[in-house]
This record gives C-alpha cells, sequence and structure tokens, in this order.
C-alpha cells in the first residue's frame, strides 16, 4: 500500500498499514538521498527532523498551535532518538506521534517510525509553553481535552 507523502493519516490509515494501536497520528514519506550518511544508511539526523515535521503537522492538525502570534510559543525541552535498525534509500515510512502525558504547562510525545510494519525508530520529546515574555504559559483546557480524547495521554503529577 503507499501512502500519500507528507498528508496526516489517521487511525484507519495507519491500521491498513500494519502500524498499531495506540498510534492515531502519522505521515507517510520516502528516504531521499541527502538523508543519508557515508555508510549508505539514514544519518541520526534525519530522524530528528522528520519528528520536528510529524510535531508541526499534528500541533495543527490537534488544533494545539499554527504558529500564529496568538499561539503559544512552543519549546522543545528535550529530544531523544532510539535506533532500533537501518533504514535506507527511497525507502518509504511513516512517522507517528502521539501525547503520552502532559502536566500543566508542558506536554510529552512519542514518535516512531515504521517501515511497512517494523518499528526502525522511537524517540521523544518535551514541549513547554511560554507566553511571549518567556514566563510559562499553561496548557489550555481544549488541548487536554485533545490530548485525553485522541491519543489517551494522562495529566502526570
Amino acid at each position: 500500500m503507499t501512502l500519500p507523502a507528507l498528508v496526516p493519516l489517521g487511525p484507519e490509515a495507519l491500521r491498513a498499514a500494519g502500524i498499531p494501536a495506540p498510534w492515531a497520528f502519522g505521515i507517510s514519506d520516502q528516504v531521499r538521498f541527502y538523508e543519508l550518511d557515508a555508510l549508505n544508511h539514514v544519518n541520526n539526523t534525519a530522524y530528528l527532523r522528520w519528528f520536528e515535521t510529524t510535531r508541526l503537522k499534528y500541533l495543527g492538525v490537534y488544533d494545539i498551535s499554527h504558529y500564529r502570534p496568538e499561539d503559544p510559543t512552543l519549546v522543545l525541552r528535550s529530544v531523544t532518538a532510539e535506533y532500533l535498525a537501518p533504514m535506507f534509500l527511497n525507502e518509504r515510512y511513516v512517522v507517528t506521534a502521539r501525547t503520552r502525558a502532559f502536566r500543566t504547562t508542558s506536554f510529552t510525545m512519542d514518535y516512531a517510525v515504521f517501515v511497512e510494519s517494523q518499528c526502525r525508530a522511537t524517540g521523544s520529546a518535551v514541549i513547554v509553553t511560554l507566553w511571549e515574555d518567556g514566563s510559562k504559559r499553561p496548557l489550555t483546557d481544549a488541548a487536554k481535552a485533545s490530548f485525553r480524547d485522541r491519543d489517551g495521554a494522562e495529566h502526570a503529577a
């Protein structure tokens, strides 16, 4: 099954592509030459870029932020990536994203990269919401509800 590139995918499309629950959001793409390293497999920085691309689409689709002046400033506090198997030129992949937990002014997202139904990499990020002056900005009730309803996220103490 060939999925459209860089178009948000919902649970039905993900299941059809062999990606298990609880993943409910993803985007599909293809490995490009410039993402390879000297060993001809995907360079570690490409995964972080893929996570970011997916995160930005997720935030827009879930109406968390469209990066307008009135939206919260979002700061990436930390990000991790774990490589499980190499990826190569022209492989089609899906990056999934979900919010696992949220606090008053931050939320934690998880990511996974799948080729067919095999998970090749995972990652996570902590994102903090700020006001324009740099002070912490509480998440809206709508954002918290979206994280809970769509991803099953829980409020972390």
